[in-house]
């Protein structure tokens, strides 16, 4: 099945996933919680304003998805809400986790999405954070992850999630795939011996420069 969540629903299944993995003793959320969960001005982008209503219609959404359950009950005093995409697609938490920030915060590198998940789950490196987000990229019968052309001026390609909401407009799939590991890590290697062999060289110039005043 494919999904297709609007702004405000993205938000808040990334809200709510945030939330089941980096703080679940505060897990399931109230509506309130959940308002101030999308709004937060830090680990967001945009930062949003949500009123109530706004996130009563993409909670509203998510049910229709079949995403999100509310908990009612004995002992509660209001309703809460929990996210069900991990059960819906059989998804970890290490996949949960790239798709809450790729939610969250729009598209994004390799080394960034491994520093901002660090609080939901520790990837051990680049590579771990590649091989799942190749599996995400490679989803039967419709990806949840796609890769984007480098931008002009930039080295590192980004990644963005292809659930709606926040799609962006260069959401197009870099056909040339990721250079094998070993290949990237010699290319960082070449680079830095070029730009030792650069500074050595305005080293050499600089002492023949100060020669000449004196």
């Amino acid at each position: 099945m494919e999904v297709e969540l609007d702004a405000p629903e993205a938000r808040v299944l990334g809200a709510l996933i945030e939330k089941d993995l980096a703080t679940p003793e505060y897990y399931p959320l109230t509506r309130n919680a959940l308002v101030a969960a999308c709004n937060q001005k830090n680990n967001r982008e945009p930062v949003v304003a949500y009123d109530e209503e706004t996130v009563e219609s993409a909670i509203d959404g998510l049910r229709q998805k079949h995403l999100l359950a509310v908990i009612t009950g004995a002992g509660l005093r209001v309703p809460k809400y929990r996210h069900l995409i991990g059960e819906l697609y059989n998804l970890g938490r290490r996949e949960l986790a790239l798709l809450c920030v790729l939610m969250l915060r729009g598209p994004q590198t390799l080394g960034e999405l491994r520093d901002r998940t660090e609080r939901m789950h520790s990837f051990a490196d680049l590579e771990e954070v590649e091989g799942v987000l190749g599996r995400l990229i490679e989803r039967t019968p419709e990806p949840m992850v796609t890769r984007l052309p480098r931008q002009p001026g930039t080295k590192e390609p980004r990644f963005a999630h292809l659930l709606g909401g926040s799609a962006p407009i260069e959401a197009v799939a870099d056909p040339t795939p990721l250079a094998p590991r070993a290949d990237r890590v010699a290319a960082l290697e070449a680079e830095v011996t070029r730009l030792r062999s650069e500074l050595e060289e305005l080293q050499r110039d600089f002492r023949e420069f100060r020669r000449m005043l004196e």
